[in-house]
């Protein structure tokens, strides 16, 4: 039985990540790692910084990135993307050139014979007014069509620099640091939801950039994949056991 590998927060191509070219580096290593020990790769969201799709036209660079992933899928393993607040406008050039999976939406599913419910997180328990304002906007069909009228020299300049100062907003350029059980937005969305969905083994979750792994109840955990910045972390299913580890380059790993 092969493993199945759970990431997020990547995001590729920051401006705000002074080694940018050796993080995207070592998560090409460790999906070079894991590729003969992967049934799938569950990519919760933010991988990339901006990531914006034009008709004809995609960002600049990740090519390291999107050609192991690309050897992935041509190996028979499913990649999965889903959608984070940094990666929203995809069209379909990662599905048909890279053949990943896309999910716009929360996914709950069967994976060897336990329910996952998986997310990016972001808009799930929050009740920031402010984000979930940018959240509506950046989601809007209508103002997706007028920003791709603008040049791609300028519209894809203007979401790496927002995204810059997004993340050089926050102390250390790090998201603040785990709130509690009783102030965690994601923890108290998870302990709501699981109310009227308790057959879900198993919350995965990326945005926040922590690592949390939170036992919900006797057969019910909860993860927060902490991100591929600082953390370089991931958690694997193996088909009886989950972890959530961090990946050392030339360690020998699950």
């Amino acid at each position: 039985m092969k493993n199945v590998y759970f990431l997020s927060d990547a995001h590729l191509g920051s401006r705000a990540i002074p080694h940018s070219r050796t993080q995207e580096r070592r998560l090409v290593n460790f999906l070079d790692s894991i590729k003969h020990k992967a049934a799938a790769v569950y990519l919760l969201g933010d991988m990339f910084d901006f990531w914006y799709e034009f008709k004809l036209v995609v960002p600049k660079g990740y090519t390291r990135f999107l050609g192991k992933v690309s050897e992935l899928t041509d190996m028979g393993v499913e990649v999965h993307f889903f959608i984070g607040n940094h990666d929203i406008w995809c069209g379909d050039y990662l599905e048909k050139e890279c053949g990943m999976i896309i999910h716009r939406e929360p996914l709950t599913c069967e994976i060897y014979g336990k329910e996952f419910f998986l997310a990016h997180g972001d808009g799930l328990g929050d009740d920031d007014r402010k984000f979930r304002f940018l959240r509506t906007i950046f989601h809007s069909h209508t103002l997706q069509r007028l920003f791709s009228t603008l040049h791609p020299r300028w519209s894809i300049e203007f979401g790496l620099e927002w995204a810059k100062h997004s993340r050089l907003k926050r102390e250390n350029g790090k998201e603040p640091p785990y709130m509690g059980e009783d102030r965690e937005p994601l923890v108290l969305f998870t302990k709501d939801y699981l109310k009227n969905h308790p057959t879900i083994n198993y919350f995965i979750y990326g945005h926040r950039h922590i690592m949390l792994d939170l036992m919900l109840n006797r057969t019910t955990r909860m993860m927060i994949l902490g991100d591929w910045i600082h953390e370089f972390s991931y958690a694997v299913f193996d088909g009886e056991n989950m972890f959530l580890e961090q990946y050392i380059e030339g360690e020998t790993i699950l």
